[in-house]
């Protein structure tokens, strides 16, 4: 693989997921913090501090920290020390429908919600929640009759898609050019790469598109593997630049799957387009006069990318939520008693242990899966079904 493609694939591939993900991030945040870390550590501390001093009258709220934990936010959360909340502000950048102008600033300006700037604001209640919306002059009620501005801001998630394909280029980069200089055995980073990439081609590729076809392949394929392992593992660190759910977010898996439909869809061949047309083997009468086969069969081309897209999304999405709940029993029963807080949280840290264990191999398994999905798409697109004619 040289570096040329490399740098395609990926470059390709991120301006896909940020074209994505930007006009989508607008309906996953928050209210307050904004705290978007799906990891036990950060998420007892954070919990803490809202059960401890945001709370206090309402009691703790689990579903509303994990629903902050899991989605995107305007600014990424790092830690609170005290009343010190740090954070790495975020640019805003709205089209303004109104008054027909771009808008931009930084997050840093909304004061993690609690003021607005220029007059927009971040909506806390409504079907708005979550959304950058313009306010009333002098308020910070939401201007209804005022129409929602077209949000392109910066979020975490869009950040942690740059992190990650930063990372992506160096450790590739400097392996092929290590390649390069030294062709002899891998060492250091190459003998952990190698294996990898020999397994998804030996163990993925070939066997699903064949040996004549797979390296038309191979570039996407592999950056697609790669790119979903990193940030399934980048998810679980739970410190900056970790803790971005970028995998958990249906925006990042739809713009995934999409490149699957649309590589599949141009790739496919004439016998392809004929077995969903008129499907060999199927009686007359499930054709004519009623296309009922094929349209069951141009569904399924529709409906597989829609599972990539939902699988991927909902198995870490899930992971997350599993872990944020066991911790969250921590602060639910200790608001009952301080005892039973304390009992709890052995068995709520053991169970998070586990999970987050469990979920290092869910990330390679989702990687996985979803690349061995896309490598069979591919290979039905491409198959020739020479023994039919």
């Amino acid at each position: 693989m040289s570096i040329k493609h490399w740098k395609r694939a990926l470059f390709i591939l991120s301006l896909g997921l940020v074209l994505g993900i930007v006009p989508a991030h607008g309906q996953h945040h928050g209210d307050i913090t904004h705290d978007s870390v799906p990891a036990p550590a950060e998420a007892i501390a954070h919990a803490g501090h809202e059960a401890d001093h945001g709370h206090q009258d309402q009691g703790f709220n689990a579903g509303e920290m994990i629903t902050e934990h899991i989605l995107d936010a305007h600014e990424w959360h790092i830690a609170d020390i005290g009343k010190l909340h740090l954070t790495v502000p975020l640019p805003v950048i709205l089209w303004d429908r109104d008054e027909g102008q771009l808008v931009s600033f930084c997050s840093g300006k909304f004061h993690h919600g609690h003021e607005s700037y220029r007059g927009y604001m971040l909506a806390h209640e409504g079907p708005n929640k979550g959304k950058i919306v313009k306010v009333l002059p002098g308020t910070m009620e939401q201007d209804m009759d005022a129409a929602l501005p077209l949000d392109f801001s910066f979020t975490k998630n869009v950040l942690g898609i740059f992190v990650s394909i930063i990372i992506l280029l160096v450790v590739f980069i400097s392996a092929a050019r290590r390649y390069a200089r030294h062709p002899g055995a891998p060492k250091g980073l190459q003998s952990v790469l190698e294996p990898l990439i020999l397994f998804i081609r030996d163990d993925i590729v070939i066997p699903s598109i064949g040996e004549k076809r797979y390296m038309r392949y191979m570039p996407f394929l592999l950056t697609l593997f790669f790119f979903i392992f990193l940030n399934n593992l980048l998810g679980l660190v739970p410190i900056f630049p970790g803790g971005a759910n970028v995998t958990g977010n249906i925006a990042v898996t739809m713009v995934l799957a999409l490149f699957t439909f649309v590589i599949t869809s141009f790739s496919g061949n004439k016998a392809y387009w004929m077995h969903i047309v008129n499907a060999p083997g199927v009686p007359w009468w499930l054709k004519i006069p009623v296309p009922l086969m094929p349209i069951v069969e141009l569904i399924g081309v529709f409906t597989k990318p829609f599972v990539l897209m939902v699988r991927l999304f909902a198995n870490i999405t899930a992971g997350h939520i599993i872990m944020l709940g066991f911790i969250s029993l921590i602060f639910i029963f200790g608001e009952m008693h301080a005892a039973l807080g304390y009992g709890v949280s052995v068995i709520s840290i053991a169970f998070s242990i586990f999970m987050y264990l469990l979920e290092l191999l869910v990330a390679f398994i989702q990687a996985y899966v979803f690349t061995l999905l896309s490598a069979l798409y591919f290979g039905m697109a491409t198959e020739e079904h020479a023994h039919e004619h």
